[in-house]
């Protein structure tokens, strides 16, 4: 799989999943380009990937504001000429119970999670469509698939980002376009690191591989999406849980 002249957008990319994404795509000869939301992060990422790829490069943006992105978008193909792959990464959790679930807790997981990947594909859209090709990966979630305690806010922006995902794939078919997504599923990631030695081990009882995933394990399947290998794939989600919800 060789991903050479390929430019690769990747949202909320300065650490964890996002960044495992842009250094895979830089180890398979892609630009990465990442969209985060602090400048200090995002020069910290940039140090390692462009050890691999010297033009790796970042831009300070929110996905929750149409007119960010659209801004960091044009600069993007001012200077490299396109877009081929766009992976919608940047989400948040804002957990509580249903009944105690503030409006803001709410809106802002939803404007980030779901309208913050609306926002990247439609500023991207008439891009790809012009060009006739692109890639676009959404990060999803199991718990977009099976809901989670807790999670209602989380759960319904990863389930409304897995429906989106099909409503684009076959609105861009025809100009060559493929929409994917992928539904990690217990991965280790700074936020993960944090719970309880119990709760860990809880949730590798229900992984039939019996143990956790690795950002990685997310990052080599957005290559392959990404990649020619990938031409006749469009509208699909794949999950990477181990098995969890087979």
């Amino acid at each position: 799989m060789k991903l050479d002249k390929k430019i690769a957008v990747i949202t909320g990319a300065a650490r964890g999943i996002g960044f495992a994404i842009a250094k895979k795509m830089a180890e398979f000869g892609a630009t990465p380009i990442i969209i985060d939301l602090k400048t200090e992060e995002i020069d910290n990422a940039l140090i390692s990937l462009q050890t691999i790829k010297q033009e790796a490069t970042g831009y300070v943006a929110n996905v929750t504001d149409p007119d960010q992105i659209k801004n960091a978008f044009k600069q993007i193909i001012s200077e490299f000429g396109k877009i081929d792959i766009l992976i919608n990464n940047a989400g948040i959790t804002r957990d509580n119970l249903i009944m105690k679930m503030s409006e803001a807790e709410w809106d802002s997981v939803i404007q980030v999670n779901l309208k913050g990947t609306f926002n990247c594909i439609q500023n991207i859209s008439r891009h790809m469509l012009k060009q006739r090709k692109g890639s676009i990966i959404n990060i999803s979630s199991v718990i977009g698939l099976i809901g989670n305690v807790g999670q209602a806010n989380y759960a319904a922006s990863k389930g409304g980002v897995l429906a989106l995902t099909k409503a684009a794939a076959k609105e861009f078919a025809s100009r060559n376009i493929r929409v994917n997504a992928i539904a990690p599923g217990f991965i280790e990631t700074e936020m993960t690191k944090n719970l309880p030695e119990e709760i860990i081990e809880k949730y590798k009882g229900l992984i039939p591989l019996k143990r956790m995933g690795k950002p990685e394990d997310i990052a080599q399947l957005c290559v392959f999406l990404a990649s020619d290998l990938a031409d006749y794939i469009t509208g699909q989600t794949i999950n990477v849980d181990g098995g969890m919800i087979m």
